[in-house]
């Protein structure tokens, strides 16, 4: 996990280029991002409204190579509901790196778990300080969403936020998409997701490895929360599964590398 770790400390450097854009002059209707599973392996379709490789922003690996398998695991803390330690023993297991996307509540709340998040070599994420929608947010007020976000967690963990970041509830538009390239941030969707969000109704730990098993495809981005029991209980299996099947585990820092 030290060579991962070095990748993401790296990440954190800022992107010195500037942009002549100015993003309130392009287009602020709101958009939720979505995807459309598709079977057999296949990579689902999504969005088509916006491209996304103007605004360097993701939703799977491109440009893949043979029969590479990558898949980028990523997590969304709303909150801590006692799975994260769990899920951090299990990447640990699988030698597996994660990102994991942080509001300010998160760090303030769980500054430990975060900081070993860091010493374990994974991505930690900006999800905006207070979780605020995007598009409906003026231009100033979303750059301080983001940068305060990092400058406090690195004020209260000692380590640099990385330069990933996944729009709250996905909703976006073509004016936040070009202010989060230009603070230098990677916006980061996703390819998998499934309602696991709900904490009094959890579709069940064979649910998401059966999810996994139907719906996993090469250069995938899967959307897990850390606050469900039914990921908790079934991600050793179904690392476990990706594994037999040839899938490999990257860190989003080789998201960009051809």
């Amino acid at each position: 996990m030290e060579s991962v770790q070095k990748k993401a400390a790296a990440s954190t450097q800022p992107n010195k280029s500037v942009s002549s854009i100015n993003p309130d002059t392009l287009p602020n209707k709101k958009m939720a991002w979505w995807i459309k599973r598709e079977e057999n392996h296949m990579t689902p379709s999504a969005q088509e409204e916006v491209d996304l490789s103007h605004y360097d922003a993701w939703y799977i690996k491109t440009n893949l190579k043979g029969d590479e398998k990558p898949v980028f695991l990523t997590f969304d803390c709303g909150y801590e509901n006692g799975y994260t330690a769990s899920i951090l023993d299990v990447l640990k297991k699988h030698k597996a790196p994660g990102a994991f996307f942080l509001c300010r509540h998160y760090i303030e709340d769980q500054p430990e778990l975060v900081k070993r998040m860091k010493k374990e070599g994974h991505i930690v994420g900006n999800h905006t300080s207070h979780h605020v929608c995007m598009p409906e947010t003026d231009s100033r007020k979303v750059r301080e969403e983001i940068t305060d976000n990092a400058n406090y967690m690195k004020e209260a963990t000692g380590y640099e936020m990385d330069r990933f970041f996944r729009p709250p509830k996905g909703e976006y538009s073509e004016r936040t998409l070009q202010i989060t390239k230009d603070i230098g941030y990677t916006t980061v969707f996703w390819s998998m997701a499934y309602l696991d969000y709900d904490v009094d109704n959890q579709p069940g730990s064979d649910y998401v490895i059966n999810h996994f098993e139907k719906y996993i495809h090469p250069g995938a981005i899967p959307l897990i929360h850390n606050i469900s029991k039914s990921n908790a209980e079934a991600l050793d299996t179904v690392l476990t599964n990706l594994e037999k099947e040839g899938y490999t585990f990257h860190s989003l820092s080789d998201l960009k590398k051809g």
